[in-house]
């Protein structure tokens, strides 16, 4: 059995290595090496770089719609996509005798999209977890055939949730593939679901409740990072944890800065302390090494969005 895998980012790797170690795969499909850093240094994707290091032939088409010749030549009887970042057309899905299947990092039909992880995280979801599903012409809306659930941590970032979500994912696919091999597979039907938008960069609202500031922060970091604003200083947040409180401080107001007490700030309910920061120009630290600069102080104030 011949596979293609479409992947791009490295949550996409564990399960390209893992189906490396059991299968044929005939070819990776990726997106384009793309300009990163300051100087725009072309980077090819993580799957990319993965598929290499195994002598697997990569595809990079800019627009796999606009012309998918290449991959009807590889004879492939089935295909994987995982964060690959283009829609598939019927054209291509008619390719694979075996179908096509997809590892999505949510508990469909909830979270369909392109950000299931962060989204999960920043509603408090309580769980999520891992669905193949086998690939139609929506979005995340074919029918599922594995699914597996984990806790999400009140410690969880995006990152740290994306390696647990990429490691149960590698799992899965490789169950998924073994049974669609064997012809051991019972499809489930999806009902009606919740499509997530793409995150973006989010300025912090501190009249929110704790547990919902930190659920931001978490489910933006590592990127694109929520940010808090005030008293001429921008600080990247990269974690956080909500606290109890119920002093008459208004909402924004710093209520420590300091290395035992680290930095905790009021909210609409409670307060958060954000444990790791960036000043801008700056490193990434602990909350208590930053107030060891004495760049900010009790009683200061982070300013409230401008809608």
């Amino acid at each position: 059995m011949k596979i293609i895998f479409a992947g791009t980012p490295e949550f996409a790797v564990p399960s390209l290595e893992a189906l490396a170690e059991k299968f044929q795969i005939a070819a990776v499909l990726t997106q384009p090496d793309k300009p990163q850093g300051r100087k725009g240094v072309l980077t090819p994707s993580p799957v990319k770089v993965a598929a290499a290091a195994r002598g697997i032939p990569v595809l990079q088409p800019e627009k796999l719609k606009a012309d998918c010749s290449a991959l009807a030549a590889v004879g492939a009887d089935l295909m994987v996509t995982c964060a690959y970042g283009q829609i598939l057309t019927q054209e291509v899905l008619n390719l694979f005798p075996l179908g096509v299947w997809n590892v999505h990092a949510s508990l469909l039909p909830a979270y369909r999209g392109a950000a299931p992880i962060a989204r999960a995280i920043m509603d408090g979801a309580a769980e999520t977890g891992v669905t193949i599903m086998k690939t139609d012409a929506g979005l995340d809306t074919g029918d599922m055939f594995l699914q597996e659930r984990i806790p999400v941590a009140l410690t969880d970032t995006c990152g740290t949730l994306t390696q647990k979500l990429a490691a149960l994912g590698a799992k899965l696919i490789v169950e998924a593939v073994s049974r669609i091999a064997r012809g051991d597979v019972a499809l489930q039907k999806q009902g009606e679901g919740s499509v997530c938008r793409k995150v973006t960069r989010t300025q912090i609202d501190f009249t929110r409740p704790a547990a919902e500031v930190s659920a931001l922060i978490r489910g933006l970091s590592p990127a694109p990072l929520a940010y808090a604003a005030g008293e001429g200083i921008l600080l990247n947040c990269y974690n956080a944890a909500a606290l109890p409180y119920d002093g008459a401080e208004e909402a924004g107001a710093v209520l420590a800065c300091s290395p035992k007490e680290g930095l905790v700030v009021r909210c609409g309910a409670g307060a958060v302390r954000l444990t790791e920061v960036q000043p801008a120009g700056g490193k990434r630290m602990a909350d208590t090494a930053f107030a060891n600069g004495g760049k900010l102080r009790k009683g200061a104030r982070f300013d409230k969005p401008v809608l």
